[in-house]
């Protein structure tokens, strides 16, 4: 049972991906409908951020993790590649966590 719903995901996901490309040029969305789900992109990932990074209610915060994410945030808001808002993020947060900042 979990086989087949390994390769029915497996599947899907390659279907979504085979579709992009294959539909550019025959679907048309309407320029609101992009905008929106451009919105809703930026409004989900931004969730999923404050929903993995301050796991409020769960253990003491502290202020390395917030100020991990604060440094990574900064890092994005210019435009810098992905990896290095990563490293930025983990490495202000262990930094803090090294010198006794929980």
């Amino acid at each position: 049972m979990l086989a087949a719903g390994i390769v029915a995901l497996a599947a899907g996901t390659y279907a979504f991906r085979w579709a992009g490309p294959a539909l550019r040029d025959r679907v048309r969305l309407p320029t609101r409908v992009v905008r929106l789900l451009e919105i809703g992109a930026v409004v989900l990932l931004t969730a999923l951020v404050a929903v993995t990074t301050l796991p409020l209610g769960t253990a003491d915060l502290g202020y390395a993790m917030p100020a991990g994410v604060l440094v990574g945030g900064a890092v994005a808001w210019f435009r810098r590649p992905i990896l290095l808002v990563i490293v930025a993020a983990a490495a202000t947060t262990a930094l803090l966590r090294v010198l006794g900042v929980s």
